[in-house]
């Protein structure tokens, strides 16, 4: 299990879409920025595995229709010999636990010392998106009507 979320976590980009969401947010976003950005914090960490875990989890069933057998959730049934729904569970309490991790970083912002706010807010709200996305579904590989429900509400009807 460790092996694939060691590779897991590289590959889903996560750490690519932080880095380049950073793009054209002015002068906030230094050299120095960068730097932090992809020297993996722990908010970046907490973020990439959120992102992996609520993945497997929702797009299980559809990866093994396909015979996608390098999922985490069959990983951690092989290694630990538990169950699906045990695996769900500990991913979501995984999952649960890095969301402290991140408000950690809000609560107490000496430990991102030099990080200017709006770049860790940046962080907060990409993981946001990460978490609506793959809310009981995987809504980025198979966009249905949650999904378009909530585009549709953010960009062609917000509030006012």
């Amino acid at each position: 299990m460790e092996e694939y979320m060691n590779l897991a976590l590289v590959t889903s980009a996560y750490g690519m879409l932080a880095t380049t969401s950073l793009v054209g947010m002015g002068e906030i976003v230094t050299k120095e920025a960068f730097d932090w950005v992809t020297s993996n914090p722990k908010i970046i960490k907490a973020s990439t595995i959120i992102c992996r875990l609520k993945d497997d989890i929702s797009s299980h069933k559809f990866e093994q229709k396909r015979g996608h057998f390098a999922s985490g959730v069959e990983c951690h049934m092989k290694q630990y010999g538990v169950s699906k729904k045990e695996v769900y569970e500990k991913f979501l309490q995984h999952v649960e636990d890095e969301w402290k991790d991140i408000n950690e970083e809000f609560l107490r912002p000496t430990n991102v010392t030099n990080v200017p706010m709006p770049l860790l807010m940046r962080v907060l709200n990409l993981s946001r998106v990460f978490d609506v996305i793959y809310i009981g579904e995987d809504g980025y590989t198979h966009v249905g009507e949650v999904m378009k429900n909530n585009f549709a509400s953010l960009l062609v009807h917000p509030l006012a």
